[in-house]
Formats: C-alpha cells, structure tokens, sequence
C-alpha cells in the first residue's frame, strides 16, 4: 500500500496533502497548499532608519496587509497606498444579499483559509492582530464538508477517499470506479521508472504522466488544479507548484515513493524563525487552538471581513494614506549625490500626473502592470510573463435547504471529463452551505459554480451575466439533478485573477531578481503574481517583504527565494 499512501498524499510546495482533500478556491485565494513558504517573520523590536515614505502599489489584500505590517512595525513612516479601482479588497468580494426573510453572504472570490504551518498560521496571527478571532467560523475535520469531496466523472459524483473513509470498502471503490482507473499499477511501479535528474523543469501532467501514467494526470490532478489555479495541468509548472516531486527526483537521484518512504521532507530553510517566534510566543488561546485544529475557517460576513477590518484600522493611522482611483503610470529609480529615491507619476482619473518621491516603494499588482509602469521600459518584462486566467463565478441560493443529492464540500471537474458532460467548461461546484456554516439568516442551499479557467484563454470576449446564470443551472441540473429555480443568484466575471505559473516560471522569478537589483533595494514586489496564488501566501509574502525592509537587507526583492542557494533542501527530518 506504499504506492497508494503515497499517491494519497502527494506534497503540493512543502505540504502533504490528500489529493481528494481539494480546495475549490481560487486566484488570491484561500488554499494555502499550494504555496512557497519562505522568508522570515518581522522581529518585534528596532526599525530600520533608512526606511522613509513608502508606497504599496495595489489595494488587494497583499497591498492591504502590506501597509498595515509597514505602519505597525515601521511606525516613524509614511505609507503611502496607491489603488486603482474605487474599492479595495481585490479578488476578496463578499456580499451580503437580501433574499426577502433574511440575508445570505455570497463569495465572488475566496471563501475559506486552511489554517495549516506555516502559512495559514501567519494569517491566523493577523486575524488576531486584527481583533478577528472572534467573527471566525470554523469547519471541523469530521464535518460532512472536510469527509465528503467529489469528482465528477464520467457521468456521475465520485468520493474522494478521505477522513473517515475505511480501507477495505475504499479499496473496493477505488477498483470499481474508472476515474481510479490504472492508478494502483502506476503506485507499484512508480519506483522503477527511469530517473531524469537534468530536467529544469516540465509540466505537471508530463511528470505525473511519466511517473505514475497520464490517468492520475487527467483525471484527478488535472481536477485538483482546476479548483486551485483553474489551469491547465499540461501548462502549469511542477517545479513551482509540486517542488517536493521535482526536487526528489532531481536532487535525490531516487523515485518520489522512494524518497517518501524514506521519510524525506522539503525545507524552507528560512523557516525556521518563525518556528522560533511561535515556540517563544508561548501558551495560545483555546480559540486559536481550535481555529489551527479546524479543516478550514472563515468570517461570520464572509471572507471579504479580513480586508474590510484591515482598511479599518489602516484609515485610523494618522501615518497611512488611501488614495483610491490613483494609477501609478510610471516608476524609477532617482539618484542625488547624497540619496536614491523611486520618484512616481500618480494619476486620478482626468487630472494631471503629479510627480512624487519615496525612499521604497511595494508593488503588490501583477507583473504586467509593474512592468508596464517602471522606467527604463521593460527593464522588468520577464515578470510580465506570467499569464492569468479569467473566472466567472457564479452564487445560488435555493430556498429548499434538501437540494442537493449528496453533502459535502462540492466537485470538480476534470480535463478528461466528456465533452457533452460539461459543454459550459465548469471547473467545480462548492456547496457553500455545508462548505461554510454559520453566515447566513436563513435556511436553504447556497453552491457556487465556476466557469472558464485556461479553458477561455485566448477568447476576446466573454459570456454576460444571464448566460453565466443559464449555463450554471444547466451545470448544476445535468450533473445533480436540480431543476429548481434558485431565489437569488449572483454572476460575476473576474478577469486575469489568477496567475498561472507555467513552466520555467521559477527561472522567470530567477531572473526579475537580479532585474530588480538595479533598484538597490528600494522596489520589492509581493503578491499572487509570485510566490503563490492563495490568500494565505499573499498574507506571507506581504509579511516576509516587510521583514526585510525592517530588517535592513538591502539586496532583497521579494523574489530572493529564487536566487540560487536560497532554494528549499530535502531532509529526514520530515514530521
């Protein structure tokens, strides 16, 4: 059975997880395994004096989290926020919707975090930073939602193994249903397929094809990331998104079930202060225990309430500034005899560009963008080359709190699904009112259906609200079986949420490095264009770039983890 727990628990970035055990979230959002866990945490003493004004370039909640560390550890700044649109929040989109007895909260972005180490931990911090702990809800592990996950394929929902599953009748599940098909053979010979140890980097579905066959590709991990990145499993990198399985095969010269067996795990190695800092904090509270304890967590009014809390506070510093509709059109590096500088052209709407200077400046908007914007032009184009994916999500609710056939989290769809099975290209379905218990006034069935993904790359348009809502109906009838109308229903169109880290995508970050090092230190990035898509990384990255400005270490970037040297090691030490 080694071949199977292995395949059980495939390593996304530094952590085992299930592969049955999918998140559905999606873009700066929520799943926190698939994610790059470095950095250091931000010491609670000393600033650094060099640090002046600041600007955070995007008010998502990178950019949000951000300027409240910058203000709370660097207090003798001015912070600056620059956002484009008329709202802040980005992907972070939670609305409470009156249904006429009461109100239910629909989620246009993430809507719930995973409180797994390291990540989801550093959020957690936050939350209780923020006086959140307490507008948390939590879902159990033995909630129907942690037990019950599906596939669909090829007609018909299919459990994933999982919590509270037994061995025998798992075993027998698993050899009756196709999507399953092959996937014992490919465990057990796993360990004899050829060893390619030069190999930089190479799609997902080429390493799961050559090492475990193309069925577990496209049946269950082609599904798995369409629920993270709404990707493609032949575009998205291994090295980047599953760098246990990349770095055992090259750096151990042995099988991915060899080195698990062995008990090999992947380090961060600037991980390990953070570990200091918790151990140090000492005694936690019995709600923060439970909330770590919990399979996923999210807020009595969405999950859109941690941004909402975070530009509360920041509007209450009278060193934190919010400038709103304000584009930053162009950005570069100013020498004086005795100072450097990022000198900014900031517009708002019709009025002129006005030329202000600061001592640093992070950019937490998409490499495109910062691109776009940075002079000399396209001294920073290799972080413009990370696509992004256009989602349409799309809310229900249905008065009748029995609709659904079946509980649990929700489905997701697979590239191998027949074409008549899903004609609309959904990538998954969340059942939103076993998923996240607790927000809403009333009773009923909320879902939320997601469409589009890689499968919309290259359309120059898109369908409109009324036949997103038809086409998710038309989802949610052939694959459950419901034909009842829905009391509300809520489409929304995200366009380039989710950045897709195809392959070579870690010597792309390589190189936006070493470009960045010709602004000495005054621009660093962070963010979902990066180091990884989920909320919980966005938190991270937001923290580890403050830190180094705290710190004083003037050669980082934000992409230092990139660097040669500042990779993750494999070790036995795996717990």
């Amino acid at each position: 059975m080694l071949g199977w727990t292995l395949l059980k628990r495939i390593v996304v970035n530094d952590t085992l997880i299930s592969l049955p055990k999918y998140s559905i979230a999606y873009s700066c959002y929520g799943s926190s395994r698939l994610r790059r866990t470095y950095a250091t945490a931000i010491p609670d003493n000393g600033f650094n004096s060099s640090v002046g004004d600041v600007a955070v370039l995007g008010g998502g909640i990178t950019g949000l989290a951000c300027a409240y560390y910058i203000a709370e550890r660097l207090s003798h700044s001015q912070i600056t926020l620059f956002e484009g649109s008329s709202r802040l929040g980005g992907w972070l989109r939670s609305t409470q919707v009156d249904v006429g007895n009461g109100k239910v909260v629909f989620e246009q972005g993430p809507r719930n975090l995973r409180p797994t180490r390291p990540n989801g931990w550093v959020t957690l911090d936050l939350v209780n930073s923020l006086g959140l702990e307490n507008q948390v809800l939590m879902t159990s592990k033995q909630s129907v939602a942690a037990q019950n996950r599906f596939i669909y394929y090829p007609d018909h929902l299919v459990r994933m193994p999982g919590p509270g599953s037994s061995l025998l009748p798992t075993i027998v599940h698993m050899l009756q249903e196709p999507v399953f098909e092959g996937l014992f053979r490919a465990a057990a010979f796993e360990p004899f397929r050829p060893i390619l140890v030069d190999q930089q980097d190479e799609s997902v579905g080429s390493f799961i094809s050559r090492r475990f066959g193309p069925a577990l590709a496209n049946n269950i991990v082609s599904a798995l990331l369409h629920g993270i990145y709404a990707g493609d499993v032949y575009q998205l990198s291994v090295r980047s998104i599953f760098p246990y399985l990349f770095h055992a095969e090259r750096e151990l010269s042995i099988s991915v079930g060899a080195a698990y067996a062995l008990g090999f795990g992947l380090r961060w190695p600037q991980d390990a202060s953070l570990e200091v800092e918790w151990a140090r904090a000492g005694p936690i509270s019995q709600r923060t225990q439970a909330i770590r304890d919990s399979s996923v967590f999210t807020f009595r009014k969405g999950i859109g309430q941690l941004a909402d809390q975070l530009e509360t506070k920041l509007r209450q510093l009278p060193n934190v500034s919010i400038r709103l509709e304000t584009v930053v059109d162009q950005l570069q590096l100013e020498r004086t005899c005795d100072s450097e500088n990022i000198e900014l052209l900031a517009r708002s709407g019709s009025d002129q560009p006005t030329k202000e200077s600061f001592t640093h400046v992070v950019s937490t908007v998409s490499g495109k963008a910062l691109d776009h914007a940075v002079r000399p032009a396209s001294s920073l184009f290799v972080l413009s080359q990370t696509p992004a994916v256009t989602v349409m999500v799309v809310n229900l609710y249905f008065s009748n709190p029995s609709v659904l056939p079946v509980r649990g989290f929700g489905y997701l769809l697979p590239r191998s699904l027949p074409f008549e099975q899903n004609p609309e290209r959904a990538l998954g379905v969340v059942f939103d009112s076993d998923a996240s218990i607790g927000q809403d006034e009333i009773p009923g069935t909320k879902v939320t259906v997601m469409l589009g993904g890689h499968w919309w790359d290259g359309w120059q348009a898109y369908p409109d609200e009324d036949m997103g809502a038809s086409m998710a109906k038309s989802v949610l009838k052939r694959h459950l079986g419901i034909s009842e109308i829905p009391r509300a229903t809520r489409v929304g169109l995200q366009k380039d949420c989710i950045p897709q880290y195809t392959v070579g995508h870690h010597g792309r970050m390589s190189l936006g490095h070493e470009a960045l090092q010709k602004f000495k230190g005054r621009l660093r990035v962070a963010g979902s264009s990066y180091t990884g898509v989920g909320l919980n990384d966005c938190v991270r990255s937001a923290r580890n770039v403050v830190a180094s400005l705290v710190e004083g270490r003037h050669r980082d970037t934000g992409l230092e983890s990139f660097a040669r040297g500042n990779g993750p090691t494999l070790s036995l030490s795996r717990t």
